[in-house]
């Protein structure tokens, strides 16, 4: 998981939580907000989870969010190892950083978010086209839902 900056039309803040299985490529959440706290990105991984099993580890950056005490509580209590990424090194996260690239090119830069309401609404919209109808060629080219359901693994929401 990470984040990703954008704004609104008339400048404010915009962050984007993206977390990403790397086995089925599935974008299973995008939570946009003004800011993300650590007990909302814990409350985020119990909303996906509660559709699935949790992973063994989740890759994570340095940021606030992610060292805070609700987010190693969660961890600790689900047996989920936070794996860190070496500061200054994007590369550690190379999965996430690579979507976060397509999320931005195919999404932020295309919309004007009129209200935070609205950035939700086309984020989503966006999130669920990546899942379930654009195919990834690392996928055979499938898409994620598809690759999931082949896989055994109940495709996210």
């Amino acid at each position: 998981m990470d984040f990703v900056s954008d704004a609104l039309f008339d400048g404010r803040r915009l962050r984007a939580l993206t977390l990403l299985d790397v086995f089925t490529r599935e974008a299973l959440a995008i939570e946009a907000d003004k800011g993300i706290t650590g007990e909302q990105v814990a409350a985020i991984l119990d909303t996906v989870l509660a559709a699935r099993p949790a992973p063994q580890r989740i890759r994570v950056d340095n940021g606030p969010e992610f060292v805070s005490n609700a987010l190693d509580r969660w961890a600790y209590a689900r047996g989920v190892t936070l794996d860190f990424s070496r500061p200054g090194r994007p590369i550690d996260n190379a999965f996430v950083e690579s979507f976060n690239g397509r999320f931005r090119e195919g999404c932020l830069n295309v919309h004007w978010f009129l209200s935070l309401d609205d950035a939700r609404a086309k984020i989503e919209a966006w999130r669920r086209f990546y899942n379930e109808s654009r195919p990834h060629s690392a996928l055979g080219d499938r898409t994620p839902h598809e690759f999931a359901s082949l896989a055994g693994v109940n495709p996210g929401q």
